[in-house]
């Protein structure tokens, strides 16, 4: 019995070695990533159907000034200049957005670090991690929110276009766009393990 109990126990400390090195390299992919993206994070002022269709506008008008902006950015580093740059520009874009919806509450814009969950696209998707983010906060910012990539532009680029991930390293372009089934297997790796590591604290 005692000599079962052993060998039970070796074989679930064999497992957690090979979960925690497992979630170890699926979550350095992911950090990887994360230095590669800026996310955009578009908070409703609520749940009304007219609060709801009022961000989509902002995030439409925010990636059209936006998108043009990072033209020729090579590299996370400067695309953080460039939006941090240009915060006052896209509050008073998304400001007027709202106003041609009208509405006539706060804005508030900024460049953070936010923790996201997994996120399926249209031919592609993202793992659980922390990434930097342009968050727009729209009145009470209580609303269903809309999340896609700022940087590269992801949000309105066709995946389907050979130069979608052009601005991402080989891996991390493999890792988002890998089949369905790759990708949700990796990224469930990735969740198990933050799971794990917080139950180890």
């Amino acid at each position: 019995m005692k000599q079962h109990l052993k060998i039970w126990e070796i074989s679930l400390l064999f497992a957690l070695c090979v979960t925690l090195f497992t979630g170890l390299f699926a979550r350095a992919e992911q950090k990887q990533l994360s230095n590669e993206l800026i996310r955009l994070h578009v908070i409703a002022n609520s749940d009304t159907a007219s609060d709801q269709a009022a961000k989509l506008n902002v995030r439409d008008s925010i990636l059209c000034v936006l998108t043009p902006m990072l033209e020729g950015v090579s590299n996370t580093e400067e695309a953080k200049e460039v939006i941090s740059g240009a915060l006052p520009l896209l509050c008073g874009q998304a400001r007027n957005s709202l106003g041609s919806d009208g509405k006539y509450y706060s804005v508030k814009a900024l460049l953070c670090v936010e923790t996201y969950p997994t996120r399926e696209y249209t031919g592609f998707a993202l793992p659980p991690g922390d990434y930097v983010s342009l968050k727009i906060i729209l009145g009470e910012g209580r609303g269903h929110n809309w999340w896609c990539v700022a940087f590269p532009p992801l949000c309105m680029t066709s995946v389907e276009n050979e130069d979608a991930f052009s601005e991402l390293s080989e891996d991390s372009a493999k890792l988002i766009s890998s089949s369905g089934s790759e990708y949700r297997l990796r990224f469930r790796i990735i969740e198990l393990y933050e799971e794990l590591r917080q139950a180890l604290k």
